[in-house]
């Protein structure tokens, strides 16, 4: 029998399922698992390549018949927020954002039932329990992190984080051209503030703060309700057949 060592990647094809995206239309996926002591650098890799990262394993489509779905990355040097953003941004000023360790708590579970029954009753991740969220959260073998979106409070200024319930969350990994936002939620209950596209303006400028040209936003899927938000952070690089092209 052949053995293959764990820093080698060895890449595996799911069977067809209903595509999430778009009716009709059925999904394959690739997939590797991240793990061993080249997970880190792996993960790299496959990244700028077009793979998506979830716990332990790398994944990018293989869809027989579509290739709707692709690959997108916001130039963070050039970018600058339209008018709507702006207003986005000056609406959260009561908001910030702090880095935490990716520990699991009870709090943010509850927070991400919330956040999955009102937004996707009926998505594939409705049925997470709090032991899969906690998986999902501090089972990684890469440099990744949680970003927590809290009120500023009276010692903010000081020490850069916020007082109160969370809000917001983004599971963030950090490569070394960039960092990727692997999943994100908030409270449906502050809705009105627009919270998906405040966690990405503040991730563009942690990329910037931090000197790396990308934040890696996932797929982006032309004619889907779901995905249409991607498009609106340009400009932006699209993983196409001859490589990473620039899009206003």
């Amino acid at each position: 029998m052949t053995s293959h060592s764990r820093d080698t990647p060895q890449f595996y094809l799911t069977a067809p399922s209903a595509c999430p995206y778009l009716p009709g239309q059925e999904e394959r996926k690739v997939f590797t698992h991240l793990v061993g002591r080249r997970a880190r650098d792996l993960n790299e890799i496959l990244t700028q390549g077009g793979f998506r990262r979830s716990q332990t394993i790398a994944y990018r489509p293989a869809c027989e018949s579509c290739r709707a779905c692709i690959s997108v990355r916001v130039v963070v040097a050039d970018f600058a927020p339209s008018a709507s953003q702006r207003r986005i941004l000056q609406r959260n000023a009561d908001l910030v954002g702090a880095p935490e360790p990716n520990r699991p708590v009870s709090e943010q579970y509850a927070l991400f039932r919330r956040y999955l029954d009102a937004r996707h009753g009926d998505g594939g991740m409705v049925d997470m329990t709090v032991l899969d969220y906690a998986m999902m959260i501090e089972d990684s073998h890469v440099d990744t992190h949680l970003v927590a979106y809290r009120r500023r409070g009276p010692d903010t200024a000081i020490n850069g984080r916020g007082v109160g319930p969370t809000i917001a969350l983004c599971l963030t990994d950090v490569l070394s051209d960039g960092l990727s936002m692997v999943y994100s939620f908030y409270d449906p209950a502050e809705a009105h503030r627009s919270l998906g596209t405040l966690m990405i303006l503040d991730h563009i400028r942690r990329a910037r703060d931090l000197g790396l040209p990308y934040l890696y936003l996932g797929y982006w899927v032309e004619g889907s309700r779901k995905m249409d938000y991607k498009a609106k952070f340009t400009p932006q690089e699209r993983l196409m057949g001859p490589g990473w092209q620039r899009v206003e």
